[in-house]
């Protein structure tokens, strides 16, 4: 009789090293996470991130997928030049492309990339004083927040060299009228890197709609408190916030692991 077992496909997991599947894990969980936060622009926003001691390649969502759709397994692998990986299909096209792979092959320092639009990041993204030191959310990104202008969808080759030199040395930009970039260290630092920016963002639109003078703290006191931020070093490796994340996660989509 003929083995079944070899004439099963094999999985994902089976095919990556531990690391890899760690990498998956963290990754799906971020869409899912994000996407129980309200960020949901149905298809059209993804995280990525390098492929732990591969570093030309990368993991991305596929392109006709929504947030809450994403598992470990599901994520495609590609080369940091587009070219599909592990699996058969279409190269990486598009944003994902010029943005996620663009910078990734453009900066070894870092290795997640996340882009997203919201109503809250699009609509400070517009206002030409950009993010105010108005809330203790905004003053961890003092001195870190680049801006990009707008010069059509991130589409185009070479789109990503004008991103990358207005990016400069930071590693977080507000995209005029389009969104925000976040890109990091780790998966779990950028996810608790995009909840401040997105806080941030909200509490600011809120404020400049009531209509009436804004109290800003004094400058003094918002380079302190960005020193402090740094001290404590809120946001590496997700602080304290990932295991509960993480624990998070598991009551509410534990299948983001299949």
């Amino acid at each position: 009789m003929p083995d079944v077992a070899k004439q099963l496909k094999p999985s994902i997991r089976d095919l990556v090293s531990p690391r890899e599947w760690q990498a998956r894990l963290d990754l799906a969980m971020a869409h899912r996470l994000l996407h129980a936060s309200g960020v949901d622009d149905l298809t059209y926003n993804h995280l990525s991130a390098r492929v732990p001691g591969e570093r030309d390649t990368l993991l991305i969502k596929p392109a006709d997928f929504t947030f809450d759709e994403v598992t470990a397994s599901g994520l495609l692998k590609f080369g940091t030049d587009g070219s599909r990986r592990l699996t058969e299909g279409p190269p990486l096209q598009g944003g994902a492309l010029i943005i996620h792979a663009g910078i990734l092959r453009a900066r070894p320092d870092i290795d997640v990339v996340f882009h997203t639009h919201t109503p809250a990041t699009i609509a400070v993204s517009n206002q030409a004083h950009g993010l105010l030191p108005i809330s203790q959310h905004a003053l961890l990104f003092q001195n870190r927040l680049a801006y990009h202008d707008f010069n059509g969808l991130e589409f185009n080759a070479g789109m990503d060299e004008a991103l990358l030199r207005d990016l400069g040395d930071k590693r977080i930009a507000l995209l005029r009228n389009h969104g925000a970039l976040i890109t990091a260290d780790s998966v779990a630092e950028a996810v608790v890197l995009h909840h401040f920016l997105e806080f941030a963002c909200q509490a600011q639109v809120a404020s400049l709609a009531g209509g009436h003078d804004l109290v800003v703290p004094q400058a003094g006191v918002v380079a302190d408190a960005a020193r402090q931020y740094a001290e404590v070093e809120a946001t590496r490796d997700g602080g304290k916030n990932w295991d509960a994340l993480k624990r998070r996660a598991e009551r509410l989509f534990p299948d983001y692991k299949s």
